[in-house]
């Protein structure tokens, strides 16, 4: 929504914006379940088609699930002002349906600000931000859909959807979109937010001293969100009778800020700036949740609503239920100076207190300095009109951090029943995590340099920035051999170092040449970090992927380098047992003399492998025609790697070996000994293909479009201004309407940008760190297009 104050002594302006789109789905991936393929498996003795497969079957399981979405935002505003004053008040709709049937959020809001003179000394205000919202449909997920035999026929001889399909080694609940719309009464999970955001202030100038004021500021926030689950009888089971079961659950978060700001801003002899601040602010934050479930609700018109009158177990388990109180206290003084706009200088020192860490490590003091030469106001450059700002400036800051749970500094204590008796059990307590009386801040130090610059009449415009950061002390927690009867502790362990480039450029290629207008602007970014120390003397963390010397993010596994073919020496050797076909990593090992690999390989043949991309950025571009113009915004990445459990055998959905729906991929066999992917039903490691992790692992580089709009405006309209519309504006918008360069785009058809850390994904990601951005079993990437209306009157 886009809405102007009005002017002193104008009257208030209202605002009016909207759109409503239409949402389709992903490029879909396909099973992997062709006739062939079932033949292939069927002579190799993988296994027989179950009772509900049959060769001549193609499901598309995903087809039977997904919908179109809709999106729909609206918004009403009025703004105005005086001479001394102005406010903004709107309130909106927002409305999505998402590509999953049931899942969907509705949202309405309110805001507003004033900011109003009370006399000549005293300015009082306000912002306040409300909103409510209704999330649903998060129990239904894609994972089932995804993993489904596609040779399965979910359909009985009458044309009836069946309740289960029975796959060589699964059964799988049955759900499409009409099921799952058809029991939205029965099969639903709902959460129930309100959030109000609010700041008051109020500044004073202080009589008989030029530029000086204190101003308050207070800022009172709280956010509850009632969640409630119920899945009726055999829903989303294989077993018809399996009990029905609900829960509630609340989270209430309150938390309040004050600062107190004394300030000082005063020019003498036209050339001299000083501006000095001094603050001191306090902050409190409580947290609350509560969570009971319950198994066997009597009637489904309960839904979650009375849990007391379950038939069956009533739970409350323990790590369910949280209280957490923080709090902050800092002081800060800051002084600016500059002389002509021409010398800049800033100084800064800090000091915060958190209630979170250790008693005599609560309060760290950290400074900030930085410098700044503007060179397009000395004298020598009045004469390089072309130069319109050139800017250097450097700096030096610390920082802090204190993120860490509250109460990590006393241990935790976790639960475990144990029998005790014939028919009864009892809770027990035992340490799990250890408590450290000597935790403190982490902190950051980091340079930092730039070149701000504007040229040909600001036409041409950019910043140039480098900066290295060295961050010590960091907080983790440090996970404990099982022998210690601990699982981990929270410490100050380690330090990493980041170093990067930032650019960015912003042109005006046509300005009104004959109507026509042509903005453009790119950004480009490069990020290297790497692990400086580990715990102690500790070279290596391999349980967490963290290696000293290389990048926080890595991942430690096989390299593939191919696949193994009939004529390939060694195979023997290196992979005792193995199939032509099968996965062939990178062998680091020692050879004999005559040649030959003298060990199998095995773990020592891991690799750390860099995930992330040598560089990133994004671009944009504005053509204007007289009352049309149209906008593109894009981004890019280049290099890095993409871990997709989509594809990656830990994900259970790319295994090979027909257990379950397989992804449509170039696999090989004795005919198509080129492909890129294994041969169905070889050597396997557990459950999975051997090395079928490696599967998952892609070039992350890609260059997409992130939106296109196409809007005209009706101005000075004389229909419009004698209605009393002073603007309005009609538009419609693609977002990630393409991608236009990605390898796993071209594979797999799908989004590149991940959407997800590993640890939220439905499919198992067994041994892979939490951190790791991944493309998963969540809800997936969505086109959209919107058609949208701003007025203002």
């Amino acid at each position: 929504m886009t809405t102007k104050a009005g002017k002193a002594g104008q009257k208030p302006q209202i605002t009016y914006d909207g759109f409503v789109g239409a949402k389709t789905v992903f490029a879909k991936y396909d099973m992997m379940e062709g006739p062939e393929f079932v033949a292939l498996r069927k002579a190799a003795g993988v296994y027989t088609n179950s009772l509900d497969e049959a060769d001549d079957v193609n499901t598309d399981w995903q087809d039977l699930l997904y919908r179109t979405g809709i999106q729909s935002n609206h918004n009403l505003g009025v703004s105005g002002g005086t001479e001394n004053g102005r406010y903004n008040f709107n309130a909106g709709y927002y409305q999505e349906e998402g590509v999953i049937p049931t899942q969907q959020y509705t949202r309405y809001s309110v805001r507003g600000t004033l900011d109003q003179g009370v006399g000549k000394y005293i300015r009082l205000g306000f912002t306040t931000n409300n909103t409510y919202g209704l999330s649903e449909g998060s129990n239904v997920g894609i994972y089932g859909t995804l993993n489904s035999s596609p040779i399965a026929n979910p359909y009985n001889p009458d044309g009836t959807l069946k309740r289960t399909i029975r796959m060589p080694l699964d059964e799988q609940w049955v759900y499409t979109k009409d099921i799952v719309e058809d029991l939205s009464d029965k099969w639903l999970s709902e959460t129930r937010s309100l959030a109000t955001y609010n700041t008051i202030f109020g500044e004073a100038k202080i009589p008989g001293v030029e530029g000086l004021k204190y101003r308050v500021n207070l800022g009172v926030n709280y956010r509850q969100a009632q969640g409630g689950g119920y899945t009726g009888q055999g829903i989303n089971a294989v077993n018809p009778t399996t009990p029905s079961t609900a829960s509630v659950s609340n989270q209430v978060t309150t938390d309040w800020t004050i600062e107190n700001i004394l300030s000082y801003d005063r020019t003498f002899a036209e050339k001299h700036n000083i501006n000095a601040l001094a603050l001191y602010s306090a902050s409190n934050n409580i947290f609350n949740q509560s969570r009971i479930a319950a198994r066997d609700i009597p009637s489904d018109a309960f839904q979650y609503y009375n849990l007391g009158l379950a038939a069956g177990e009533i739970t409350v388990s323990p790590g369910d239920q949280q209280y957490r109180k923080f709090g902050l206290l800092s002081y800060m003084g800051r002084v600016m100076y500059s002389y002509d706009d021409r010398y800049l200088l800033s100084a800064t020192v800090r000091s915060d207190g958190s209630s979170r860490l250790s008693e005599g490590y609560k309060w760290n003091t950290y400074p900030a300095v930085s410098v700044g030469w503007n060179i397009a106001r000395e004298a020598f450059m009045q004469s390089v009109p072309a130069v319109n700002m050139l800017k250097l400036r450097a700096g030096y800051g610390v920082t802090s951090n204190q993120a860490i749970a509250p109460y990590a500094t006393l241990g935790l204590l976790a639960t475990r029943p144990y029998n005790f008796g014939p028919t009864n059990y009892q809770t027990g307590l035992f340490v799990s995590q250890l408590p450290n009386p000597t935790l403190g801040w982490e902190f950051s130090k980091t340079w930092n340099y730039g070149l701000d610059f504007a040229v040909l009449n600001n036409r041409l415009s950019g910043t140039v920035e480098y900066y290295v950061t060295n961050t010590e002390d960091i907080l983790l927690g440090l996970p404990l051999p099982p022998t210690s009867g601990v699982d981990s502790y929270t410490a100050n362990i380690g330090a990493t170092q980041n170093k990067g480039i930032e650019l960015s450029l912003n042109g005006v290629i046509l300005e009104n040449l004959n109507g026509w207008t042509w903005e453009a602007g790119v950004n480009l970014y490069a990020n290297r970090n790497k692990i400086v120390s580990l715990a102690g003397e500790q070279q290596r963390d391999e349980g967490n992927w963290w290696f000293v010397g290389k990048p926080i993010n890595v991942i430690y596994d096989y390299e593939k380098i191919g696949l193994w073919q009939e004529e390939d020496p060694y195979r023997n050797i290196l992979e005792p047992g193995g199939n032509a076909g099968m996965i062939k990593v990178k062998y680091t090992g020692d050879y004999n003399p005559d040649g030959t690999p003298v060990r199998p390989i095995g773990p020592l043949d891991r690799q750390i492998l860099d995930v992330n991309p040598d560089f990133l950025g994004g671009f944009n571009t504005r053509v204007a025609y007289k009352g049309f113009d149209l906008s593109t915004v894009g981004a890019f990445q280049s290099g890095g790697i993409l871990n997709s459990t989509l594809y990656g055998s830990s994900g259970y959905l790319n295994l090979l070996n027909g257990r379950r729906g397989n992804v449509d991929v170039d696999y090989w066999t004795p005919e198509n000994t080129g492909a890129k992917y294994p041969k169905p039903g070889g050597l396997t490691s557990g459950d999975n293909p051997k090395y079928g992790s490696t599967l998952g692992y892609f070039d992350a580089s890609y260059l997409k479009i992130r939106t296109i709009s196409l809007g005209y405006n009706f101005d000075n309209n004389a229909w419009l201004q004698s209605a009393g519309v002073n603007r309005l504006r009609l538009y419609v918008t693609a977002q990630n309407p393409f991608v236009m360069f990605s390898p796993y785009n071209r594979e797999s058809g799908m989004d590149p940008e991940t959407n997800s850390f590993a640890d939220q994904n439905a499919a198992v990601t067994t041994g892979v760190p939490a951190r790791l951005l991944t493309i998963g079993t969540n809800a997936p990437a969505t086109r959209s297009y919107l058609v949208g209306l701003n007025l203002t009157f």
